[in-house]
């Protein structure tokens, strides 16, 4: 039986003897993809890793909050949930809540501003979301076009060991054909991956925003409760 080991062996040396041949522009595009994919997966990565604090973060900050009697002892224990962006829409919405229930009546002066407040903390968490994804779109568009290049350098070479020859023998144009598909090859491997990304962190942003704006519509509610409330034992005393 032939151990798999042996043919992928030899087909990565191959590889490596074909870049190591390669000229001063290969090797040049080779680095640039690299850079590419390094960045690509990073990116991946260090979103996986926040996706997962933060959902776990959300569970744990909306069991708190459905428990807990008054709202500031949401406030009380808010921060120790701060992965989560359920936790900055209703710091918005209650630092907002609480500026206004300050006045003596005891009540909500402008309802719109208190929603105004959560919308902007929503904004700036789907903006946070966002971050750095601009990096995988740009790495899915260009990585093709960088090995593409690769690939028409590399023709352009064996073309021009064709003219030298003045004859298209097998050894001449080898080296330079092998170095263009392994341009497109890597371009493609680079990019591939950055779309699937992209697509997933995308999803995954979409889920959370719809989350945000489930609690954001929930938290409206309560504070509305509490601005009523507030007014009605104002009025008792």
């Amino acid at each position: 039986m032939i151990n798999p080991i042996f043919p992928t062996a030899i087909i990565g040396g191959e590889i490596a003897n074909l870049v190591a041949q390669s000229g001063i522009v290969a090797k040049i595009v080779l680095l640039i993809l690299l850079l590419f994919s390094l960045i690509s997966w990073a990116v991946i990565l260090s979103k996986w890793s926040f996706y997962g604090r933060a959902r776990a973060q959300s569970g744990r900050f909306l069991r708190a909050f459905r428990k807990a009697v008054r709202l500031k002892d949401v406030a009380a224990v808010s921060e120790q949930f701060r992965p989560s962006p359920l936790v900055s829409v209703f710091e918005g919405g209650y630092e907002e809540y609480q500026r206004q229930t300050g006045n003596p009546a005891g009540g909500l002066k402008n309802v719109h501003s208190v929603h105004r407040a959560m919308q902007i903390a929503s904004s700036e968490e789907h903006t946070r979301l966002e971050r750095r994804l601009q990096w995988l779109a740009t790495i899915a568009n260009v990585a093709p076009f960088v090995g593409l290049f690769g690939t028409v350098w590399g023709i352009y070479h064996a073309l021009t060991a064709i003219g030298i020859a003045g004859q298209a023998s097998i050894d001449k144009v080898a080296g330079p054909v092998g170095e263009a598909l392994i341009m497109t090859a890597i371009g493609l491997a680079v990019a591939v991956p950055a779309v699937l990304g992209y697509n997933w962190l995308v999803r995954r942003n979409k889920v959370a925003m719809e989350s945000v704006r489930t609690f954001g519509a929930d938290l409206h509610m309560v504070l509305l409760g509490a601005s009523g409330k507030a007014m009605t034992e104002t009025g008792r005393r």
